[in-house]
């Protein structure tokens, strides 16, 4: 990949004093993602199913952990993806690291929703209450153990 004309090299090809910046189109600065409670149950998938129903939203999960994921580039980006106000930025920014950043382009999700109805789907695959049309009926009760 190039960027600006140059080569992307590998992370551990960069020379000491080299910034892994200079070569990264800023993934980090086009979007922010917000940790949301895990969904367990309806209405819970409702509001998940509301937020992707907004442009340039998605949710994803990483381990166990839910988020809603905003594609929005901060308006401080510069155009050679540097920071405009990197002196007085956020302390959010001062606190990342490019240690485990996404420069790689090597990061997946656990899931991925981009859209309500792959979230309904998934609802109803893991609650199983009975509402997804499907033609098998519930599970019948246990009968009692007579002793």
């Amino acid at each position: 990949m190039e960027l600006h004309g140059r080569a992307k090299p590998r992370r551990e090809d960069l020379q000491p004093g080299e910034v892994l910046c200079s070569y990264c189109p800023a993934k980090c600065c086009r979007y922010f993602a917000l940790p949301i409670e895990p969904p367990t149950t309806r209405q819970d998938f409702e509001f998940i199913r509301w937020y992707l129903l907004h442009e340039h939203a998605t949710v994803f999960t990483e381990d166990d952990d839910w988020y809603l994921l905003v594609h929005t580039t901060c308006k401080h980006l510069q155009p050679d993806n540097r920071c405009g106000i990197y002196e007085t930025r956020p302390q959010i920014c001062r606190d990342y690291s490019t240690k485990n950043c996404e420069y790689e382009d090597e990061w997946t999700y656990d899931r991925y929703f981009e859209t309500p109805e792959q979230v309904e789907e998934y609802m109803e695959a893991v609650l199983q209450d009975g509402r997804s049309g499907s033609i098998r009926g519930r599970r019948p009760p246990l009968l009692p153990v007579l002793s």
